[in-house]
């Protein structure tokens, strides 16, 4: 598997990467652990993260998916030289107590949370470390529009990437990135690091699938003239693109019981539990068996041959998943195949944006 570079970083990745969102929720620790083996054995040497993982998150779990990482390093020391480890900051907690009091994401915040993610991950630096979401208020997992009255920002990004290049300088990260940003925001962090001499942004990670291709609309151009790389998280929509819930009639409470959309009711309030989300992937499913791929091979090929995406972060279950997924990295789709997904997206749009 080759590798890409970050940004203007030094950082270099396999072009697959491993979420683990689903380790202290879905997987329990020793699975995680084989999971993560498999992952490296298999040549993965990119692992994502955050403090606020696992999902759903909730004061019980917090922090869990960094401890499990962390202990895994233990473990094996080893490992920790074998791969590039990115986290994130949490954005304002807006009603999550347990990562932070308060509204906003202060310089002491962000510094806080990176010396606790330090410690659980038991590691000296994070290789990668992300701002999960913006300070300011955008909309975002689903959310539709921009609404200035509802600004509440408390700290600048001159601010946020100062206390970013403290901890570039002390040592505990090497490179930073944003998630779930807007082009203004990547043009901000980018213009204000230049003009001052701080940190440059080297990654945004963001939602990208089939049914979620917004950021073709104004996002990737500035990725690529700014020099950003993109993560691109959810390549199978939360698991609609997988095929496991085209019989269930619904994409609600009737889905599988072991399948994400069931389990975290937070979810099916935002865009994938969308009926028109459900719908859109339906026809992706159908179009990947009329070619005879399966819906994960035709959603993860899109992914992984895009020139748009660095990339791509996959999250799994168990150790069969991860092999699906890494082995469809060996699937190319063809100009036919290509031109139908572009027909469905015309109709469609993005629903689960």
């Amino acid at each position: 598997m080759n590798h890409v570079t970050l940004g203007q970083s030094d950082l270099r990745v396999t072009p697959i990467c491993l979420g683990t969102m689903t380790f202290g929720e879905q997987v329990a620790q020793a699975e995680a652990h084989q999971i993560l083996d498999r992952a490296v054995e298999r040549g993965i040497n990119f692992i994502d993260t955050a403090e606020m993982y696992s999902v759903p998150t909730r004061a019980e779990t917090y922090g869990s998916t960094e401890t499990i990482i962390g202990h895994w390093f233990a473990a094996q020391p080893q490992r920790r030289q074998q791969v590039v480890l990115a986290t994130k900051v949490a954005g304002p907690s807006r009603g999550m107590h347990w990562v932070r009091e308060g509204l906003g994401m202060t310089p002491a915040d962000i510094e806080a949370s990176c010396n606790a993610s330090l410690r659980r991950l038991q590691t000296d630096v994070i290789d990668l470390y992300q701002i999960h979401w913006p300070e300011r208020h955008v909309p975002m997992f689903g959310g539709l529009y921009y609404d200035p009255s509802k600004e509440t920002s408390q700290t600048p990004i001159h601010d946020q990437l100062q206390a970013l290049e403290r901890l570039v300088k002390a040592g505990k990260v090497r490179a930073i990135g944003l998630s779930n940003e807007t082009p203004y925001g990547v043009h901000e962090f980018v213009r204000l690091a230049e003009q001052h001499g701080l940190p440059r942004v080297a990654t945004v990670q963001n939602v990208y699938c089939l049914i979620a291709r917004g950021l073709e609309n104004a996002l990737d151009e500035t990725l690529h003239r700014l020099g950003v790389s993109l993560l691109a998280y959810s390549p199978l929509g939360f698991g609609l693109l997988t095929g496991k819930y085209d019989q269930s009639g619904t994409s609600g409470p009737d889905a599988p019981a072991d399948g994400r959309i069931a389990r975290f009711e937070s979810v099916r309030k935002q865009r994938w539990g969308r009926a028109e989300a459900y719908a859109s992937a339906l026809r992706y499913n159908a179009l990947a068996r009329d070619h005879g791929l399966t819906p994960t091979q035709l959603a993860l090929a899109f992914c992984y041959t895009k020139w748009q995406v660095a990339s791509t972060i996959i999250g799994v279950t168990s150790l069969a998943q991860l092999d699906e997924d890494i082995d469809a990295f060996q699937v190319k789709l063809s100009g036919e195949v290509l031109a139908e997904i572009d027909k469905i997206r015309w109709v469609d749009r993005d629903y689960a944006n």
